[in-house]
């Protein structure tokens, strides 16, 4: 909406790769009951009723605006943790009033980059999180929400649902409702060593975060990865082997970029792949490819998995979705080598992979590209609502009317 106004006051949703379910939506959506996770093909009379607006992921442009929406960020206070793509932890500088200091962090952050946030401010992240979520909900607190100095607090405890605190999963929320916890107030309140029985040290600190008790500090610098995945699902049934390793060579390729991009190495890869679920005849098969010397040259990465793939390929199986999944990741710096085999030239593909990261930075994802994810890509997923790329491609730059 920040870079197109017209759908201010529409209701909007956000569809899943391949335009499949409802993966967010803004109020007015959810007003009209179109939750999180129902098929788009089973509201599309509300749809229509509502002119409800549609939008394809568009990744891209998500992962642009939230980078930079977390620099702004940053600049107000250099204790940030980046949670998620859109939400982060961040601790307000001793001398800086809380509510009033959120407030201006509020406004630059929209008058920079046109994204509306909401800021909660409370003494621990779990209280922080409820505060946010009361800043979200209740336009007249202006999208800032300060638990630490509100007066209703112990009123909004008492009224927060027990399954909507950070960390409640269904399991334990099931458990808690058996055992009369129904609100945060009554988990603040509860028998320390009745949770501890159940829900461990995880449920002791939950009940000590409600106290006000920090015990979980900020992480300021990111964990290292342990595995990355790379998968989709395609825009139709793909039976050939062809595409198939077109588009498994596609994936292979990003995951290489990854690892490049955290200075990390793989020393082996899964390649998977399946058919529907919800069709006869489920098939799911993988193949594991163990690496001489871990590494994230692309062209290595593509070959092993264009191999992998042909080994679980059976003809005749109309599959949904494959990917790639890189384990045993390491730091480039502590390659171990191999006791036969030399590795020569790994200088010089080092340069080769950050000369093709560069231009890709510069001029947009895909510029440089192994041949060998095809060119036509009948298989990709659909994306046929995606709105432009507004700030990371020079072709879906918005225009301007005078």
């Amino acid at each position: 909406m920040a870079l197109n106004p017209r759908l201010q006051h529409k209701p909007v949703v956000i569809a899943s790769n391949n335009d499949g379910v409802v993966v967010t939506g803004n109020a007015k959506a959810k007003g009209l009951g179109l939750k999180m996770g129902v098929p788009l093909f089973k509201v599309q009379d509300l749809i229509q009723q509502h002119d409800v607006r549609v939008f394809s992921s568009n990744y891209a442009l998500y992962g642009d605006l939230s980078q930079r929406v977390m620099s702004v960020l940053e600049q107000h206070t250099p204790e940030q943790e980046i949670y998620s793509i859109d939400e982060c932890f961040m601790r307000i500088p001793e001398f800086a009033e809380a509510t009033t200091y959120s407030h201006n962090i509020r406004k630059t952050v929209m008058k920079w980059t046109g994204i509306p946030v909401s800021i909660g401010v409370a003494t621990s992240k779990t209280l922080a999180k409820i505060a946010n979520h009361v800043a979200k909900q209740q336009k007249q607190y202006g999208g800032v929400f300060d638990l630490a100095t509100a007066g209703n607090a112990e009123g909004i405890l008492a009224t927060f649902p027990v399954k909507e605190i950070w960390g409640i999963g269904r399991q334990y929320n099931k458990w808690l409702l058996s055992q009369g916890i129904e609100t945060a107030k009554e988990l603040r309140d509860a028998n320390e060593g009745m949770i501890r029985q159940k829900m461990g040290v995880v449920g002791v600190r939950m009940i000590h975060e409600l106290r006000g008790i920090s015990c979980l500090p900020l992480e300021l610098v990111a964990k290292p990865k342990k595995e990355i995945c790379v998968s989709r699902s395609f825009g139709q049934p793909v039976t050939e082997l062809a595409d198939l390793q077109d588009a498994i060579a596609t994936h292979a390729s990003r995951a290489a970029e990854k690892l490049r991009h955290q200075q990390q190495v793989a020393e082996a890869m899964i390649v998977f792949a399946r058919t529907s679920p919800f069709k006869s005849r489920y098939f799911r098969q993988s193949a594991t490819v163990q690496f001489p010397i871990a590494t994230s040259y692309t062209p290595a990465m593509v070959e092993a998995a264009r191999k992998a793939m042909a080994r679980i390929y059976e003809p005749g199986r109309e599959l949904q979705k494959a990917g790639v999944l890189m384990v045993g990741l390491c730091p480039e710096t502590t390659i171990q080598g191999h006791l036969w085999e030399k590795d020569e030239g790994w200088e010089k593909r080092k340069r080769l992979m950050s000369i093709m990261d560069e231009v890709n930075d510069r001029f947009g994802r895909g510029t440089i590209g192994i041949a060998a994810s095809g060119v036509k890509q009948t298989w990709k997923m659909q994306s046929k609502w995606r709105s432009p790329r507004y700030t990371t491609c020079w072709a879906e730059l918005p225009v301007a009317s005078c």
